[in-house]
C-alpha cells in the first residue's frame, strides 16, 4: 500500500473505531469508509511559497459554517497551472498551527464534494525550498459529517481552485 494508501485507511479507522471519532454512534454503526479520488501524481504541486506583493500582516477573517469567525494570516500563495490554465492558491497560518492551512473550493465542491469546500493542511517549506501541496490528501472538513462542527468556510481568493480531476 502506498503512503496516501495508509494514510487514508487510518483515516478510516480513525472515523470508524476511535473514541473521538467525529461522526455519530449511528453514522459509525453503517460507515464503510470514505470516499476517494484516486490518486493522482500531477496533483502534487512543487512550488514556491510566494511571499513578495502578498500582505502577510492582513488578519484574514473566515466565516465559519456555524455563523462564527476564524482569524488567519495568509503564509504566501503557490501559483501553477491545470491543464495549462494558470491558478494559484493561497496559504494561511495561524498562532495555534504548524502547518500551513489550505482551505479552498474547486470544481467538485458541492457535486462530488462538500458544497463549502475541502482542506489540506501544507508543511512550511524549508528556506529555499519549494511548498509541497499534494492535492491527493484533500479531504471534506469534519463539518461536512457532523453539523456540531464549525469549520471555516474557504475565502473568496481560494475559491476556484483546481479540478482534481485533472
Amino acid at each position: 500500500m502506498s503512503e496516501l494508501g495508509d494514510f487514508r485507511a487510518e483515516k478510516d479507522e480513525f472515523f470508524r473505531q476511535h473514541p473521538r471519532s467525529l461522526l455519530t454512534p449511528e453514522q459509525r454503526a453503517t460507515f464503510e469508509g470514505l470516499a476517494y479520488y484516486p490518486e493522482n501524481d500531477a496533483l502534487v504541486i512543487r512550488e514556491t511559497l510566494q511571499r513578495e506583493g502578498v500582505d502577510l500582516d492582513e488578519a484574514i477573517v473566515m466565516q465559519t459554517t456555524t455563523g462564527g469567525t476564524q482569524s488567519y494570516r495568509r503564509a504566501g500563495v503557490v501559483r501553477f497551472s491545470v491543464g495549462g490554465v494558470p491558478a494559484q492558491l493561497t496559504l494561511f497560518t495561524s498562532s495555534d498551527a504548524h502547518e500551513l492551512f489550505l482551505p479552498f473550493r474547486d470544481a467538485t465542491s458541492g457535486k462530488e464534494t462538500y458544497g463549502a469546500g475541502r482542506y489540506l493542511e501544507v508543511e512550511p517549506p524549508e528556506l529555499d525550498q519549494p511548498a509541497v501541496v499534494d492535492l491527493n490528501y484533500a479531504y471534506n472538513p469534519y463539518c461536512a459529517y457532523n453539523p456540531d462542527w464549525s469549520c471555516p468556510i474557504p475565502p473568496g481568493e481560494n475559491a476556484r481552485g483546481p479540478d482534481p480531476r485533472r
